[in-house]
């Protein structure tokens, strides 16, 4: 994602923060998917073991009141923009909403621009595509799987966290080991290459999301309460893996003298994913009603520690100030020093002055928790949080105060129905200025022609539509079926292209009508399906060919004008229609 805006950096920025440290701190932000507030030992659970993290608690910055989207894309996508999810288009996990818009400037960006070397090492699913792709947005160096999980359809066919196939700068690569081993070492690995220059590492790893793949040795430890105590062993050993990590990276960091001058960060995405059975009867949730994917607390509030030593962010202290996902592009620039763009469009508020000691309170400010599992923008009201000092407005209708009521049990909405009114108006204004917004209104795009991405792929797990849809690569081998069949292109060449539909992706490839001619690691039980033709639109072009039982691609030659199109792409089996799985893009010339 290369701005236009970048070569005239100079004349069109101003500068917030400290003043400027002849030596910059170091970045790094370890933000864990499906871990919630309590899955932490240091925050009460009785059960889980994670002692270095713990370690870094007592010594830590904690935000206490620290709010993200209930859901991994929406999350990052905030933290990345620093502006809401509503704002900067990625507001679902699928459907064409798991992607950046092209223009919004990205953390990694702004940490390049003022002469970090930057790094992503895990969990990217802002993006498979170019612009959007980690190396489009910033970072020098990615090692990444992709979509939303190891092993999800659109990641490389096969991974399974052990000895995986990730991206290195987008070309694939063989790895040995298990995949938060191989995204800490490769973080500590970039961090090595990186002498004579400071560095921004973002460290998202897919643990302990699902599905719950760890070595028996971190999960038997937890075996007998299961049923019991908590839900999952293997969930608990995916953390205490991470924990591990962590700790190996601390000392890392303190072997190469970098521990003092590193801002190092735990956050995790969202409420706990697997850390409580679906019931909530099971598990530990620091006292707060709700999982992944809610608007109540326990599914968007979430641990966020910091320290710096060379900052004196340091000491094991807490601040209860609401604070968001939002704020971490102004309060790091705060830190650094950093140097934004002049214009650059942020939700979020600095609060540095409050991590320094130079401020004890913040403004007065409302926190919006706005997502939407769908194509279709964010509800206004419905299906939000607003958040307002100890106040929560649920879905508009509810009304709790959080701090005498952690379980939000206790509707206050008709003894309080100022509180109401203030929330809902802001809340009508914020979504209003939202929807003037091209990110509300357009759907982001894979650009296609262009020299940065010779060939494009498109899945069905990203595609749009009006099911539910799929991700996993079991639904794929057993032939499940799906309508969602759109895609949002950008044509950036006017020219010839080649547009492949195929049952398989490239890497695991097999007749349309058969089944991969491999079964990387035995994992699947293959079932074929019987489409007859293949049809896509695209361009008010409609074209349609027959599937023959050799067929591994169904191949259409088409001429495209620049600009922006949807592509719709069906098999046609009988009288049925349902959306081909893998799709293969590229450009032939002029």
């Amino acid at each position: 994602m290369q701005k236009t805006v970048s070569c005239v950096l100079a004349l069109l920025s101003f500068s917030i923060g400290i003043a400027q440290d002849e030596n910059p701190p170091n970045v790094i932000l370890v933000l864990t998917d499906d871990q919630g507030i309590g899955d932490l030992a240091c925050h009460g659970n009785p059960w889980i073991k994670t002692p270095n993290i713990d370690s870094f608690y007592e010594d830590a910055v904690r935000m206490t009141d620290f709010h993200v989207s209930p859901l991994c894309t929406p999350t990052r996508s905030a933290i990345m923009t620093g502006r809401y999810p509503i704002n900067n288009g990625a507001w679902a996990t699928y459907k064409g909403r798991d992607a950046l818009s092209e223009d919004n400037l990205t953390m990694a960006e702004i940490f390049k621009q003022n002469g970090y070397r930057t790094g992503i090492f895990g969990k990217w699913h802002l993006g498979d595509n170019y612009p959007v792709r980690p190396t489009d947005c910033g970072f020098d160096v990615a090692v990444n799987h992709k979509s939303g999980g190891v092993g999800e359809l659109s990641d490389y066919w096969g991974n399974n966290y052990f000895d995986d196939v990730y991206y290195v700068n987008n070309q694939p690569k063989q790895f040995e080991g298990y995949c938060t081993d191989i995204w800490v070492r490769e973080a500590m690995k970039f961090i090595q290459e990186t002498k004579d220059e400071p560095f921004f590492v973002y460290l998202p790893t897919n643990a302990p999301h699902g599905p719950l793949y760890v070595d028996y040795k971190y999960a038997e430890p937890y075996k007998h309460l299961v049923g019991d105590k908590i839900f999952s062993a293997e969930f608990y050993g995916m953390i205490a893996n991470i924990d591990e990590n962590f700790g190996k990276l601390e000392q890392f960091l303190k072997k190469k003298n970098l521990a003092d001058n590193t801002i190092l960060i735990f956050m995790t995405d969202n409420g706990t994913g697997n850390g409580m059975s679906r019931d909530e009867k099971l598990g530990f949730n620091k006292g707060f009603r709700g999982k992944k994917g809610g608007k109540t607390e326990g599914g968007h509030r979430v641990p966020f520690f910091i320290s710096w030593n060379n900052g004196k962010l340091k000491g094991g202290r807490d601040i209860d100030e609401v604070t968001s996902h939002v704020d971490l592009i102004p309060t790091l620039a705060g830190l650094c020093s950093l140097t934004i763009p002049q214009g650059t469009k942020l939700d979020g508020v600095d609060f540095s002055p409050l991590l320094l000691q130079k401020k004890k309170k913040l403004a007065d400010r409302t926190v919006f928790v706005h997502h939407r599992q769908d194509w279709r923008p964010p509800m206004d009201i419905d299906q939000t949080c607003v958040i307002r000092g100890r106040w929560r407005l649920v879905n508009g209708t509810e009304l709790y105060d959080i701090e005498n009521d952690r379980m939000q049990k206790h509707n206050l909405a008709d003894t309080h129905p100022e509180i109401v009114k203030l929330l809902l108006e802001q809340n009508s204004k914020f979504t209003e200025l939202a929807k003037s917004n091209s990110e509300y209104k357009e759907f982001p795009v894979s650009i296609v022609g262009n020299n940065m991405q010779e060939e494009i792929k498109l899945t069905i797990q990203h595609a749009i539509g009006e099911d539910a849809g799929f991700w996993k690569c079991d639904q794929i081998a057993a032939g499940l079926k799906s309508r969602n069949n759109k895609h949002a292109l950008e044509i950036e060449r006017k020219g010839r292209y080649l547009i492949s539909c195929r049952r398989w992706p490239k890497e695991c490839s097999g007749p349309v009508l058969g089944i991969p001619k491999r079964n990387p690691k035995g994992l699947f039980d293959y079932q074929t399906i019987a489409p007859e033709k293949v049809r896509i639109e695209i361009a008010n072009q409609v074209l349609e060919k027959s599937i023959s039982p050799e067929d591994e691609a169904v191949k259409f030659f088409v001429s495209l004008d620049k600009g922006k199109t949807l592509l719709t792409n069906n098999f046609i089996e009988e009288k049925d229609e349902y959306g081909v799985y893998y799709t293969y893009i590229s450009y032939l010339g002029n």
